[in-house]
């Protein structure tokens, strides 16, 4: 099984309007509704590559209901902890610019904390645990390690997708995947990179640090997965770019899905190529036909 945990889900609540003028009532002209928070989207693209998972993670009021109401209906098993604050609503306001505005989450109590470590509790040797996004202000730093170390006592391997420390401390305890993009992995090792080449001995410094795989992207130019075996870059699909959320947990999704079923890294590669390419060309996170449609097009090479 896969479970997925997301700290700190979200509505997104995205706003169309053609002008945004500060100090002036605004008309929408569009508006949607969506759930939100990384593990979340890397749920649903999972169920569009039929592949069960589990999301976990803490949910709570209106908009918690919302979003697992949501997520039965795209028949997503969910075993969310009920915390007693709201789930927050993060507002996408596209106009010429594209504006956000990210609430803060709800206030979690110790409590609440160890219910979410409960439901991790019962894992089997070869599930695999997604970790991914922020953590809301009330949980504590060095959560994250304290879910990594029920998922290792049991056997079990874990995924995590965040930045900074939360990443660093991770290494050592050998995930199965990481994915910064070029600018977060920059900033993890204080560096810069002027070229693709550039990124080649950071990369390999993840897995040298005890990642067994690492994905990098790096937008308009592709993406390099990093193994034991070599590095491997993908080619760029060449559609309309309409939007930037999800984009990386897709990526996520198709990797570990395809991982599952063919333990072949650079096939689960090539699908998370397809996932993430196809949720950057859509309104929303990729449909399951035009991942399909995508997958094709995706041309993996051996660089190094």
């Amino acid at each position: 099984m896969i479970y997925t945990v997301t700290l700190n889900p979200s509505i997104d609540y995205i706003v169309q309007i053609d002008q945004l003028t500060i100090g002036d009532v605004n008309r929408m002209k569009g508006d949607l509704k969506l759930p939100g928070g990384k593990g979340i989207n890397v749920s649903r693209i999972l169920k569009r590559i039929n592949t069960d998972s589990t999301a976990l993670g803490f949910l709570g009021g209106f908009t918690g209901s919302f979003i697992n109401n949501w997520l039965e209906r795209e028949d997503i098993k969910t075993n969310f902890t009920s915390v007693e604050d709201d789930t927050r609503i993060n507002i996408k306001l596209k106009a010429s610019e594209e504006t956000e505005i990210n609430g803060q989450g709800p206030i979690v109590t110790a409590n609440e904390m160890d219910t979410l470590k409960e439901a991790l509790g019962h894992l089997a040797t070869d599930d695999i645990v997604v970790l991914s996004g922020s953590k809301p202000a009330s949980v504590p730093t060095g959560f994250y390690q304290e879910l990594i170390e029920i998922i290792k006592a049991q056997g079990a391997s874990f995924v995590i997708d965040t930045t900074g420390a939360d990443l660093m401390d991770a290494l050592e305890k050998g995930p199965l995947l990481v994915k910064p993009n070029n600018h977060e992995l920059a900033d993890l090792y204080q560096t810069t990179f002027n070229s693709i080449e550039d990124i080649y001995p950071f990369g390999q410094r993840l897995l040298d640090e005890g990642a067994q795989h690492a994905l990098v992207s790096m937008a308009g130019d592709g993406a390099l997965l990093f193994t034991q075996e070599g590095v491997y870059r993908s080619n760029v699909l060449k559609h309309q770019v309409k939007n930037s959320v999800g984009a990386g947990d897709s990526m996520i999704a198709g990797f570990v899905g395809s991982f599952t079923k063919t333990q072949d890294p650079v096939e689960a590669f090539k699908w998370g190529v397809a996932c993430g390419s196809a949720t950057t060309f859509s309104d929303d996170l990729a449909t399951a036909d035009f991942i399909q449609e995508l997958l094709p097009e995706v041309k993996i090479t051996k660089v190094k």
